[in-house]
């Protein structure tokens, strides 16, 4: 497989169910999803908050774009391990920043993973897109291993060769390893975006005062939430200009293949080791007996040109 093989072709807006955790970076790969992308639904499960609170803040920027997009809340937990949230970084509403609106509706239903299976059976070519924790996607691929074979891929955020909430893992995936191995081992197209790439993509104050710069009340909201979200991450690195915007990028991955470098590599999850667990092991040797890649993991973004999507997104919706 050479280092482009799983990649997209620029066209037609892939059709995507987008399962996420908002969390401030999934806002902003919500409004990027919603003008790029034939977005069919958005699922939420346990991340960066609790499963009311991330369903809530995915409710929230759906009525903030106008969008009648149906979304299902999901897992509470992770397979195997205690839910651990992010408070940390993102806040107790998980959305902390601005002073969001209450949303106008209710989650269409509580059965996420049903609607992964019964969308992905109905509509040919979906590509999943798991921005937190991979629960929902692991559930689905158990209950119905035909997806494996129906889906057009995965496109996710989560790993690196280095980690975030230990040394080793990356927030995704050490919060629920086991379903990050099963998403790992489902044995079709697999985009990988890890922090090696999202760490790149910072909203740096003048790309926030881009965002601000455009008309419109979404904008004013996500400039707030920006500026908290990157607060954090300031006060809580040696050498981050801002916040890493991760989540985006698994979608711009899909719609926007030319702004990224990729390689093909054989990708695991740690699932056992003691000060490893949730690591992504990536294999990087030139030995001829490596095993075959499973997945393209970014390398390298065009920040500039990527941030530009960004905020022109945010200009088509705010108003």
């Amino acid at each position: 497989m050479s280092p482009t093989s799983m990649s997209p072709i620029a066209g037609p807006k892939p059709s995507i169910i987008l399962d996420c955790d908002p969390g401030h970076d999934d806002a902003i790969a919500i409004v990027v999803a919603a003008r790029h992308t034939n977005l069919l639904g958005i699922t939420t499960v346990a991340g960066n908050a609790p499963l009311s609170l991330t369903t809530r803040n995915a409710l929230i920027m759906t009525d903030l774009l106008g969008l009648d997009t149906p979304v299902h809340s999901g897992a509470e937990r992770p397979l195997v391990a205690p839910p651990r949230h992010a408070g940390y970084v993102h806040g107790a509403s998980g959305l902390d920043g601005a002073d969001l609106p209450d949303p106008s509706r209710p989650a269409d239903s509580d059965h996420a993973i049903d609607f992964i299976i019964d969308t992905c059976r109905s509509t040919e070519g979906v590509w999943l897109v798991p921005i937190g924790p991979m629960t929902n996607i692991a559930l689905a691929l158990r209950a119905a291993p035909d997806l494996a074979h129906r889906i057009a891929g995965i496109s996710l955020m989560g790993g690196g060769t280095f980690g975030n909430r230990t040394a080793a893992a990356e927030f995704n995936l050490w919060a629920d390893p086991e379903a990050a191995a099963m998403v790992f081992e489902y044995g079709g197209p697999l985009i990988m975006s890890g922090l090696d790439v999202t760490h790149q993509f910072q909203a740096t104050p003048p790309r926030i005062d881009a965002v601000r710069a455009v008309p419109g009340r979404l904008a004013e909201l996500l400039a707030d939430l920006l500026t908290f979200f990157s607060h954090t991450y300031t006060t809580r690195h040696d050498d981050m200009g801002g916040a890493a915007v991760h989540d985006p990028i698994a979608v711009m991955a899909l719609t926007h293949p030319d702004l990224f470098t990729r390689v093909a590599r054989h990708v695991v999850i740690e699932t056992r080791g003691e000060h490893t667990r949730g690591m992504t092991l990536i294999d990087q040797r030139a030995l001829i007996e490596r095993h075959p890649p499973n997945c393209d993991v970014l390398t390298h973004v065009d920040d500039d040109a990527a941030f530009a999507v960004i905020t022109e997104a945010i200009a088509a919706f705010s108003r």
